[in-house]
């Protein structure tokens, strides 16, 4: 058995106590004032014995009831009307060809993030493929999850280099195939058509996708004329040219021939790379998608059981009516219309218009119910992770805000991470502001990591926010203080005081965040000596 607040359940037999108590002693005391009156009274007020007894019971009940008692599990019927679909962007090192403006890969990085605006609600994944393909996102409803992972997308994240459609077709088809709710399923790819691998194994994988009902719509980027593909350093001053094993320079053309090839085995549709609205024409296709409602059953854990106890108290006060017909009717009447307890586990007003789609009046309901204190820290995360899922970033900074001060930890660090995405995701907009919200992003991040430090999701963010932010320049105030070596034995510079120091503290953390990027460099650096099958690896 589990509670809401767990702080009131071993409360709840005091509470009983106490007031069994007091109602034992006011019965004794009437009892004697009766007997001084005359023997009869006296006789007539003695009746009702067990009436403290009841009262016990009955104050113990609500109290257990308002501690919100969870146990056992229930069927609940479910409904969806969700697409699924699947975004697969090609990442090989001919992306990296600018006949696309600015470049194929960023062209269809920009296309797939405007999809993930129209999309929302819908279940969505994202693949990335070069000489393998490779999972970044399962099908999710989360899209801002997706639109993350799309602004670390590069060809280094590759492990192998080339360009294979058939595994991507194939992977993208398991993943669709795996889904178990209703609803039509697409696959988006963004590729140049340039592939190395057979020409017979992604038609066959491509028309496994048709057999399997996929809807596949294929996008083509680049240019049907032969270009370079540049390299380019962190700041995108041009390197040198790509080159192949004997040292010629490489030159890399859209493959209309094989995206046509890919689109007509899957009977799917072809989006040509000289369409100025590519994003809009893969859009119309979607919504043109069966949306046919899919009814399910899923099991709900932990099920709500407070309206137990309170109906064993109002059958306590109900029986005692029976013999003490007059104080045990106000009891009743004043439990029926005391809200709080009525309400014992009424869903939030602001969940209630959540689950209607109705983020506006949900994001006012919570904060009613945070000024009105009825569960404020909780009710003000509730309204501020609201407001940034719809992308009201002034509301959710505020509402987060007054969370993030929470006294549970847990609240707290979920706070602290959801202001770290809002100024991450406001920084995309506001171009005033962007380097300022990014370092108010990874401030946001640091505090929540100093509450959970395992956390994957807010480690990414930081660092996904750090590899933007440009360093901060030297201060002429005081002397730089060097960071202290990692791995030596040398020994740390004086302080003046015992205790670190803000200052301090954001040295050694930046320091540390340097050392991840300098792993991960060597990481992807070690990545790029492999080769596919052909010895391509654009």
């Amino acid at each position: 058995m589990n509670f809401d607040t767990p702080l009131l359940a071993p409360i709840a037999p005091i509470v009983g106590l106490v007031l069994g108590l007091v109602a034992w002693l006011a019965r004794r005391r009437r009892v004697r004032a009766a007997d001084r009156w005359s023997p009869a009274l006296g006789r007539a007020a003695r009746l009702g014995r067990l009436a403290p007894v009841v009262l016990t019971l009955v104050a113990a009940s609500v109290a257990l009831g308002a501690a919100g008692p969870r146990w056992g599990r229930t069927d609940l019927e479910t409904e969806t009307r969700a697409l699924s679909v699947v975004f697969a962007i090609d990442v090989s090192r001919s992306m990296l060809a600018e006949d696309a403006t600015p470049n194929r890969l960023a062209r269809a990085i920009r296309e797939t993030r405007r999809l993930l605006q129209d999309a929302r609600g819908d279940r969505m994944a994202l693949i990335v493929f070069a000489g393998r393909s490779y999972i970044l996102t399962p099908l999710t409803l989360d899209d801002s999850a997706v639109e993350l992972q799309l602004d670390a997308l590069d060809p280094d994240i590759a492990s192998e280099g080339g360009t294979d459609l058939a595994p991507v077709l194939r992977q993208g088809r398991e993943l669709l195939e795996a889904v178990s709710e209703g609803g039509a399923r697409a696959m988006v790819i963004f590729t140049d058509g340039e592939g190395h691998d057979s020409t017979a194994a992604a038609r066959e994988a491509a028309r496994a996708l048709k057999d399997a009902g996929v809807t596949v719509i294929v996008v083509g980027e680049g240019g049907a004329a032969p270009v370079r593909i540049p390299i380019r350093d962190d700041a995108g001053a041009l390197v040198e040219y790509k080159r192949d094993g004997a040292g010629q320079d490489v030159y890399t053309r859209r493959d209309d021939l094989r995206l046509r090839m890919v689109a007509d085995a899957a009977q799917g549709i072809l989006v040509p790379a000289d369409f100025p609205d590519q994003a809009g024409a893969v859009w119309k296709t979607l919504a043109a998608l069966d949306r046919d409602p899919a009814r399910g059953r899923r099991t709900e854990d932990l099920v709500p059981r407070a309206w137990i106890f309170a109906l064993i108290a109002f059958g306590l006060l109900l029986g005692q009516a029976v013999v003490r017909r007059r104080a045990a009717l106000v009891a009743i009447a004043g439990l029926v219309l005391l809200p709080g307890l009525a309400n014992a586990q009424r869903p939030a007003g602001g969940l209630t218009r959540l689950r209607a789609r109705d983020t506006a009046s949900a994001i006012d309901a919570f904060s009613a119910a945070a000024r009105a204190g009825r569960g404020a820290d909780t009710a003000w995360y509730n309204g501020g992770s609201v407001a940034l899922w719809a992308g009201q970033f002034e509301v959710a900074r505020e509402a987060l805000g007054a969370a993030s001060g929470s006294f549970d930890p847990s609240l707290r660090f979920q706070a602290l991470y959801n202001l770290g995405l809002a100024a991450l995701l406001e920084s995309r907009r506001d171009t005033t502001r962007r380097e300022a919200l990014r370092r108010e992003a990874a401030d946001r991040f640091r505090d929540a990591l100093l509450l959970a430090p395992t956390s994957a999701a807010a480690k990414w963010n930081l660092e996904l926010v750090s590899r933007r932010e440009p360093p901060p320049p030297p201060s002429s105030s005081r002397p730089q203080q060097q960071p202290r070596p990692r791995g030596g034995s040398g020994t740390p510079p004086p302080s003046s005081s015992a205790a670190m120091s803000a200052a301090e503290a954001e040295q050694i953390l930046r320091s540390v965040e340097r050392a991840e990027r300098s792993v991960r460099a060597d990481q992807l650096k070690r990545r790029r000596t492999a080769k596919s099958a052909t010895d391509k690896d654009w």
